[in-house]
């Protein structure tokens, strides 16, 4: 009896164990099949979207279908037309961004740590927000003229407002206990600054670069309608110009893809800090 119970006893763990054993080969499957779950809808709405061009619904000289926007894909990155374009709108946004997302960071981590600050200079800074992004271009223009300069001026307006609201709203939102052990071990407001309020307002402030990096390609669009040479932006008013429909959406699907590239290698960039934080909490 007992030599019956031991065997069982014993008998149990590889069965538990071997549907584990079993299930684990497909885990890399599921998480492939997980993380391509978003390409359904995209896929979906291409299939679609060919076959009511093809049935004659919309006409094509108005919307190509995409197997003629593949070719033009083809054409214009086989004779390298479109990457002087690609390369002149991300220099662009990587300068403004740079400028305004920094600036943000420096002006809200100021103010969110001054209540005085915010009293005055919060009310203009949201009047100011409010003025529509093509309303800058002129004075832009007749102030800086018309090289790269108001380009990245406009972008930089664009990226600083998200990051410094989220900033302020993230310096807001740490835990004032934690401020309070902190006076008492005696950090300054720089320390304080270093070593409390940034490390517990990170999200927020990623959130915010991530929202401001989304309006420097907006904001790019603005620009480069407006006053330039090169360009995404350039590339949809001369494709307009041109009656070249498919050129245009190849210029918005290519502004879409970098915009999404960026956000996602910021995102990593993010998980990274995150986790840099967390394991110096530990």
């Amino acid at each position: 009896m007992s030599d019956a119970v031991s065997r069982s006893m014993i008998g149990r763990p590889a069965a538990t164990a071997n549907p584990k054993r079993a299930a684990r080969p497909g885990l890399p499957w599921a998480s492939v099949v997980r993380r391509g779950q978003g390409l359904l809808l995209p896929l979906l709405l291409l299939i679609a979207w060919e076959g009511v061009v093809r049935a004659g619904l919309i006409a094509s000289n108005l919307l190509p279908p995409p197997s003629e926007l593949v070719g033009t894909l083809r054409e214009l990155t086989a004779g390298g037309a479109i990457l002087p374009h690609i390369l002149a709108s991300s220099l662009r946004v990587l300068a403004g961004f740079v400028i305004g997302g920094g600036l943000g960071v420096l002006v809200g981590a100021a103010i969110g740590l001054s209540p005085r600050a915010e009293r005055l200079v919060g009310p203009t800074f949201q009047g100011v927000r409010a003025i529509p992004s093509l309303a800058w271009a002129p004075l832009l223009l007749l102030w800086l003229g018309i090289d790269e300069a108001p380009k990245i001026v406009l972008i930089a307006i664009g990226a600083f407002f998200p990051v410094y609201l989220n900033v302020v709203s993230g310096v807001h939102n740490v835990d004032r206990k934690l401020v309070e052990v902190g006076r008492i071990y005696g950090l300054g407001p720089v320390a304080l600054a270093r070593r409390i309020f940034l490390p517990a307002a990170l999200p927020s402030v990623f959130t915010g670069l991530r929202s401001g990096l989304s309006l420097a390609w907006m904001f790019l669009v603005a620009a480069e309608l407006i006053a330039a040479s090169r360009g995404l932006g350039y590339l949809l008013t001369e494709g307009r110009e041109s009656g070249r429909a498919d050129e245009v959406i190849v210029a918005i699907v290519t502004l879409a893809l970098l915009g999404k590239l960026s956000d996602s290698a910021l995102a990593g960039l993010e998980r990274l800090f995150l986790r840099w934080r967390d394991t110096h909490r530990s």
